[in-house]
């Protein structure tokens, strides 16, 4: 028996009963103290946002990592409320849906949707609501913390959404899937373990994945961005457009539209990306890391 795992599935739980307001303030309670102690969370920001956005006022960059601290805290209670809580309460939290039409173009000639889900905003209660407008599927990986899975796996499988293994079998999965008609899940943001190039993300070189590609090159399905921006209230979820290039033979010029609008993505709320992920922790040989800390 692991205690340290019961314990923390059951802090999970506790904090899940809380109400989406509670869960907020809890989570800037949270922000806060990150942001006192100086957390590795609050150096990582400040590092990925020079990277990024080099040419802006350190003052208001330094506002900007502040914030994103807050808004990972808030994020993470308000993970454990969306997965606690009925679909019909998490969907009154929803105060309005932008280009929903983007997400039914698919359908009009049979072909699956992959939606490229970056980690900006809460983007749990967009992949419920996405399963919740019909069949889809999603990658995950269990969490480290064994005890955990039941309590996030039962939370994101709430609407409808079926969770495949990050592995070449769940990447099948994904296949049948798209051809199928239906909508595929994928966070593109993350630096893949494996099947990976580098691409331009806010002009430096990121690895990127080349999953999301290499759907789209065998599915020809369509695709569009989207994630759930917090707004007072509750969420409102967006759907973006994705560029033509996406849908290029060239593994670069599909790459960087990608990146591209993951951007376009945080453009509408970049206090709520998680800067905190070591985006540019691989680097192409001969460049120095980035992450380094200083002694």
């Amino acid at each position: 028996m692991d205690i340290k795992g019961y314990l923390a599935a059951g802090a999970l739980k506790l904090i899940g009963r809380l109400s989406l307001p509670w869960s907020r303030r809890l989570g800037r309670f949270a922000g806060r103290l990150a942001i006192l102690v100086r957390s590795e969370g609050l150096r990582l920001s400040r590092i990925n946002l020079a990277q990024c956005y080099p040419a802006m006022d350190p003052k208001k960059r330094e506002r900007l990592a502040r914030e994103s601290v807050m808004n990972t805290a808030i994020n993470g209670f308000e993970m454990a409320s969306i997965w606690h809580h009925s679909w019909a309460t998490n969907e009154k939290a929803i105060v309005q849906v932008r280009n929903q039409h983007l997400l039914f173009q698919g359908e009009k000639d049979g072909r699956g949707t992959l939606v490229l889900m970056p980690h900006t905003g809460n983007w749990e209660i967009f992949g419920m609501y996405l399963a919740a407008m019909g069949p889809s599927m999603a990658l995950y990986q269990p969490p480290k913390i064994a005890e955990l899975d039941p309590v996030i796996r039962s939370g994101r499988e709430k609407t409808g959404a079926k969770m495949v293994p990050t592995n070449i079998h769940g990447v099948r999965s994904l296949l049948k899937c798209l051809k199928a008609g239906h909508v595929a899940m994928v966070l593109p943001d993350q630096e893949p373990d494996m099947g990976g190039d580098f691409a331009p993300f806010f002009g430096r070189p990121a690895l990127t994945m080349t999953l999301a590609h290499n759907l789209l090159q065998r599915t020809k399905c369509h695709v569009v961005f989207g994630f759930g921006k917090r707004v007072e209230g509750g969420f409102e979820l967006v759907f973006l457009p994705a560029e033509k290039a996406i849908h290029s033979e060239e593994q670069k010029v599909s790459l960087a539209a990608m990146n591209r609008g993951v951007e376009a993505c945080i453009a509408q709320a970049p206090e709520q990306y998680q800067w905190e992920y070591k985006r540019f922790r691989k680097q192409p040989e001969g460049k120095s890391k980035i992450y380094r800390k200083k002694k």
